[in-house]
């Protein structure tokens, strides 16, 4: 599984951007799928996740009620809506498959250990 990140750049606080995630392979709509982000001097931090079935999601708490997380198994694509931007959603946005084997229809994992693929992330900056 390869994943490739896009949709990011540069904008004014209060604003929206929309990322989003390709996938190749076959192994997509199986797969629990997360966004993650690591600001520079922090640590990576779980933003938002979606089970494979598309019908559970689990967000960080300082994201909620602004990004929403989506996906689309008959392109192989997640987004990540993100709305009300602040400059402390500046980071490097990455996102992840967690493809083991015998997830649940509802599970979504929040540690960034549990997911196998990552693609290479695609930065965010919000000025204020």
């Amino acid at each position: 599984v390869q994943l490739q990140a896009s949709g990011g750049g540069l904008v004014q606080a209060g604003g929206s951007l929309r990322l989003s995630c390709a996938a190749s392979g076959s192994t997509f709509s199986r797969s629990a799928m997360g966004w993650f982000r690591q600001a520079p001097g922090k640590e990576r931090e779980f933003v938002a996740g979606i089970a494979w079935t598309g019908g559970n999601t689990y967000y960080a708490e300082s994201v909620k009620g602004r990004f929403t997380i989506s996906r689309d198994n008959a392109r192989n694509t997640m987004y990540l809506q993100m709305n009300t931007l602040t400059p402390e959603d500046t980071a490097v946005y990455y996102c992840a498959a967690d493809f083991r084997p015998g997830l649940s229809r509802m599970y979504v994992s929040v540690a960034g250990r549990d997911y196998d693929y990552w693609g290479q992330g695609t930065q965010v900056t919000v000025s204020s």
